[in-house]
């Protein structure tokens, strides 16, 4: 059973219309990056009160925190990005999320992050051992101008970073000029979450899932048919905006990007929890 999630932020910032757009689709998952235009790592106790009780009410879970964490120059201070990691693995706590999404940082101003490589994978593994008593999942996100941008630097976090999995975002790698197939049959054995978002290769334009270059059918497919995958996938569509931090969609767009997600998975029979 595949669970169908998303960031419910590219819905628009109002938790109402979040939560009604998600249950018109009849999911019962989101992604939570942000709320009321603030980053979830921001929002005060109350507010996280707040949204807890609200997304219980309405029977959604959260499948994973959207976290910007690793989306900071590696030459920035570290312990500062430490107390945040720390709160955003209370955050999680909170939220009962068995996932939290990360990044493998930025270069320096004018550097090349390959450059740091050894600072990357230690840092990442110092996340993991933070996290290893804590009951949630780390997973690093291919993400462009990050370390983890391209498929071999996916494959090396992977093999050298034990504890941390990996999201798989097609049009991340369609962005850095990655063949997404390829990159699929490097890192499926290692693949334990995906984010869709489609794009095209010509002009970097997001689309509805299968419109683009990612080959989302024929990856999802092969992850559901063969490996027998049944965890999340998570739309990210980006439909409307596309931006480094964020993206929007809308309610129309976003319901316009479940369905076609839908489509492509029954249309391989397979079942997912969001049968209307």
């Amino acid at each position: 059973m595949i669970r169908l999630s998303g960031f419910a932020d590219e819905i628009g910032p109002d938790l109402d219309l979040q939560i009604a757009t998600l249950q018109a689709e009849a999911m019962h998952y989101l992604e939570l990056r942000a709320v009321w235009d603030t980053n979830v790592l921001d929002l005060t106790e109350d507010q996280r009160r707040t949204v807890k009780d609200r997304l219980g009410g309405a029977g959604i879970a959260v499948s994973s925190i959207g976290s910007p964490i690793g989306k900071v120059r590696i030459d920035e201070p570290w312990q500062d990005h430490v107390d945040r990691f720390r709160h955003c693995l209370d955050v999680a706590e909170f939220f009962e999320a068995p996932y939290i999404r990360l990044f493998s940082y930025y270069p320096p101003e004018g550097g090349s992050i390959a450059d740091h490589r050894d600072e990357v994978i230690r840092r990442l593994q110092e996340q993991v051992e933070m996290a290893k008593d804590r009951p949630v999942t780390l997973l690093h996100e291919n993400e462009a101008d990050i370390y983890g941008m391209r498929t071999e630097a996916c494959v090396d976090i992977a093999e050298n970073v034990p504890g941390l999995g990996l999201i798989f975002d097609p049009a991340n790698f369609v962005h850095a000029g990655v063949d997404t197939v390829q990159a699929w049959h490097a890192l499926r054995d290692r693949v334990v979450y995906f984010h869709i978002k489609d794009m095209r290769a010509e002009d970097h334009q997001c689309v509805p899932a299968g419109e683009g270059a990612g080959h989302i059918p024929e990856i999802l497919a092969d992850a559901v048919c063969e490996l027998g995958y049944e965890g999340f996938v998570s739309l990210e569509p980006h439909l409307a905006v596309a931006g480094r931090n964020a993206g929007y969609s809308g309610p129309d767009l976003f319901r316009t990007a479940v369905q076609k997600v839908k489509a492509i998975l029954e249309g391989m029979g397979a079942d997912h929890d969001a049968t209307v």
